[in-house]
């Protein structure tokens, strides 16, 4: 008798900078969703895939979920609300090196009873505040509880059996060689705007948009935007020294003989502008 396939979606949430795309890129094994340590990294929806034999867990990292400042904010939360909507089963992600804040909170009455509960950096913490975390957690009545390092793995291997145990009857949503979900084009503009996330202070992340605007054989072009002059003079640096090394290193990403051009420009309040969102794609 053939066995039955299994497989299913499942949704990693959290409140920003708790490590929800560095657990993705463990689960998967390789890197699926960009990551920094600047909060609401992530922008969209981006599916990493996980196969074994007969099963297939679909990971859906999520914007983190916080108070709202602009239409962007608005638009990075209703994308993770429309995710817990549409999956299977939900991952929620808290920091387990620092307390319980309202922002974890604000997730977990969102989400429970029922969800998993991934208590991440225990490799930052002791045993005791590890410990301190779970207990803190116990009246949200989760469905299981995993203290985890995504950085370090620890945890991470129980975390994704688990997850495969859970999976019903279904189709295989990719092909078993696919692992994310995203186009070449969104993925060159994902990693451009890491790259510079790494290299540009504080106040800048949030005014930071990248887009593929030119695809031409060898020849790609990836638009940078800002918010202001002052911002567009930050992330050019002295002599253009931060577009020259940022270009340097997303072309490790890129086929040979890549040419990645890259253009900074400002858009005036981008954030704020439904119109430009749209045109992001988020």
């Amino acid at each position: 008798m053939e066995k039955t396939f299994r497989s299913g979606f499942v949704a990693i949430v959290g409140r920003p900078n708790v490590g929800k795309s560095t657990l993705i890129n463990a689960l998967v094994g390789e890197k699926v969703s960009i990551v920094s340590d600047k909060p609401n990294t992530t922008r969209n929806q981006v599916r990493g895939v996980m196969n074994r034999e007969g099963v297939q867990v679909v990971l859906v990292d999520t914007p983190g979920i916080h108070k709202p400042k602009s239409a962007l904010g608005n638009r990075l939360n209703q994308s993770a609300n429309d995710a817990i909507t549409d999956v299977d089963l939900v991952v929620v992600v808290v920091d387990g090196s620092v307390p319980m804040g309202p922002g974890d909170l604000r997730v977990l009455n969102q989400v429970m009873p029922g969800a998993v509960v991934a208590v991440n950096k225990v490799d930052r913490t002791s045993k005791k505040e590890v410990f301190e975390r779970l207990a803190a957690l116990v009246p949200f009545d989760a469905s299981s509880y995993f203290p985890i390092s995504a950085k370090s793995g620890e945890g991470v291997d129980e975390l994704a059996d688990f997850l495969f145990s859970k999976m019903e009857e279904g189709p295989a949503f990719y092909p078993e060689s696919m692992k994310r979900d995203i186009t070449d084009t969104e993925w060159i503009a994902e990693l451009v705007r890491e790259a510079l996330l790494k290299r540009v202070r504080e106040e800048i992340p949030h005014s930071i948009a990248t887009m593929i605007t030119e695809v031409e054989g060898r020849y790609i072009r990836c638009e940078i935007f800002v918010e202001r002059d002052s911002q567009k003079a930050i992330v050019l640096g002295r002599g253009g020294v931060n577009v020259k090394e940022v270009g340097i290193e997303v072309r490790k990403h890129l086929p040979p003989n890549s040419y990645l051009d890259l253009v900074v420009k400002v858009a005036k309040d981008w954030q704020s502008r439904s119109s430009f969102l749209d045109d992001l794609g988020l």
